[in-house]
């Protein structure tokens, strides 16, 4: 019980990575707010994390409506009474090539992997703020690193470094609050977003994994459970990878 009666905010936590945080911050005693743009996906979560014996709000919205995101913050708190950990894990993938995205394409993905976790962290902080503490992760990637090349392309990578640099921006700035900020970047996760790789990229993916085998949502739900607990106190502005050893070289 590493989280016991914390509350937290898991974005796009219907399922995959997000639904993993989620029922992993729930085993720890973390109150959660689920959000998800599909209903039907949050309404099954609520499920689980309830069988575990926590509190659960559904916090649908569209991450990248600034005044969604403020009336969420606003339902949270009201419902809760508190917030104490946001994961912005919510994020959208694009694969074709550099020279044939369109505005529109770049203005969606960056809407929501990038202006949407912005949103988020803002209005988090109107509340962490004044308590004096709270725990910001973000869910980046290696691609944002790498600037694509794993599973999205330049535009997806582009929106990932976004991340990077916010958290960091954010961890500086805000630290004398009592606030963290970090982020997590995941390499190969297998989730419905990475359902098509198959065949010969797929192995050559995992040859290119120190490990040799794809992680699980859980192992992202595992470094989230620590950054969001105590035991990472000391850390903030950290961007954690964790992908195998992916990025070792």
């Amino acid at each position: 019980m590493l989280l016991k009666d914390k509350v937290a905010l898991v974005t796009g936590s219907g399922r995959g990575i997000g639904k993993a945080i989620a029922l992993a911050l729930a085993a720890e005693g973390c109150n959660v707010a689920v959000n998800d743009v599909v209903t039907e996906r949050s309404a099954e979560v609520v499920k689980e994390i309830e069988a575990l014996g926590r509190a659960v709000f559904i916090a649908n919205a569209d991450i990248s409506s600034i005044v969604d995101v403020a009336k969420m913050f606003q339902d949270i708190v009201k419902h809760f009474g508190k917030i104490d950990i946001v994961v912005n894990n919510a994020g959208i993938i694009l694969t074709n090539p550099f020279w044939e995205i369109t505005e529109e394409q770049w203005d969606r993905i960056m809407a929501v992997n990038l202006k949407g976790v912005f949103f988020c962290c803002q209005e988090a902080l109107k509340y962490m703020k004044p308590q004096g503490s709270g725990k910001i992760i973000n869910i980046a990637s290696v691609a944002g690193k790498r600037g694509g090349g794993l599973l999205g392309n330049t535009a997806y990578a582009a929106s990932k470094s976004g991340v990077i640099g916010l958290t960091k921006g954010i961890a500086r700035e805000m630290g004398a609050f009592g606030i963290h900020a970090n982020a997590i970047t995941p390499g190969y996760i297998e989730t419905d977003m990475t359902q098509a790789l198959q065949g010969e990229k797929r192995e050559a993916l995992i040859n290119a994994i120190p490990l040799r085998h794809p992680g699980k949502p859980t192992d992202i739900a595992n470094a989230v459970v620590f950054l969001a607990s105590s035991l990472s106190d000391f850390i903030s502005g950290e961007i954690m990878d964790v992908d195998g050893g992916f990025m070792t070289d």
